[in-house]
């Protein structure tokens, strides 16, 4: 990392996390640690030319479009800087994985913007956090790096492909049937694929207005699902839905219905599957559209970008 800057932006999370005793056996409060306090805390980091950032400081359950739209905001600064090599988000596991999908598909950058975070607090017994921020960096020095990416435990996940698996588990994402990008070993990466590589979905002009975003939701398909959830929400006014369906974007019947009028009202809706597996597959005489992502909350992210994009 000799003679490389890396700027680090820090959204709080469990990494950030100290102890508490305000949720009982847990024992900690996540985003209570500031990003310069924490980064002292790494001795393997001392030294390392970099900038740092209090972009927010919030669990991640709790992240926000407003503070989705500062933090890409601030990504877009950073990233036009010649002399920054790339970028570390600190950032909490719970919605890692939607940041980062958001933040491929309206930077789609050519630097590295890498995601760390952790499942231990800093305060913990043996917190999983230090080497999660010394393989982050390490990542986002690298010669060629490039794309969003998410760094836990040693494996680097792209923005377009990691889901968060495990409830407790230091290494809790996988990347379905993709893989991952590759590994840091002893500060060395391994790659087993290429960087993540997207085209901008959003004009990214539309993040820096401070306007309402589309209402998208997300509704889910199961046994004895029924359609007046959606004829509710379509009677607030949504904007979009996405479908959480079984198996390849197959839904109860009354659910569909609901689903074809909301469609028929203008409603935008997309079908994207409850597996982890696997991608939809769209079929002859399919009277929904398959959702760009499988991922039933990307695609949610996905269909709102869109909607953020379109022209009127």
């Amino acid at each position: 990392m000799i003679g490389k800057k890396i700027v680090v932006l820090a959204t709080g999370g469990t990494i950030a996390g100290a102890a508490s005793t305000a949720h009982g056996n847990l024992g900690y409060t996540a985003a209570q640690i500031g990003i310069d306090e924490l980064l002292a805390g790494v001795p393997a980091l001392q030294g390392v030319e970099r900038v740092t950032e209090q972009v927010s400081q919030i669990d991640s359950k709790d992240m926000s479009f407003g503070v989705w739209r500062t933090l890409a905001l601030r990504c877009a600064h950073w990233l036009a800087r010649p002399d920054v090599a790339g970028l570390v988000v600190t950032h909490g596991t719970d919605t890692a994985e939607e940041t980062a999908f958001f933040l491929q598909h309206v930077l789609a950058p050519a630097k590295p913007v890498v995601i760390a975070c952790a499942m231990r607090p800093a305060t913990a017994l043996s917190p999983d956090g230090p080497q999660n921020l010394v393989d982050a960096l390490a990542v986002a020095a690298s010669d060629g790096a490039r794309g969003v990416v998410l760094v836990c435990a040693g494996v680097i996940h792209s923005a377009l492909d990691v889901s968060k698996q495990h409830t407790f588990r230091v290494d809790p994402f996988v990347s379905g049937d993709a893989g991952p990008v590759g590994y840091v070993e002893e500060g060395q990466l391994r790659l087993a694929r290429e960087w993540p590589v997207s085209a901008v979905l959003a004009i990214p002009q539309a993040l820096a207005e401070d306007g309402a975003w589309p209402r998208v939701e997300i509704v889910m398909s199961h046994a004895g699902a029924e359609g007046r959830w959606v004829r509710a929400l379509v009677k607030e006014g949504i904007d979009g839905l996405v479908v959480a369906a079984t198996g390849n974007g197959m839904m109860h019947r009354d659910l569909e219905a609901a689903l074809l009028e909301a469609q028929s009202r203008g409603v935008i809706v997309v079908r994207a599957t409850r597996c982890t597996q696997g991608r939809v597959i769209g079929l002859p005489g399919d009277t929904l559209p398959v959702a760009a992502s499988a991922s039933p909350a990307k695609a949610r992210i996905a269909l709102m970008l869109e909607l953020m994009g379109a022209p009127g």
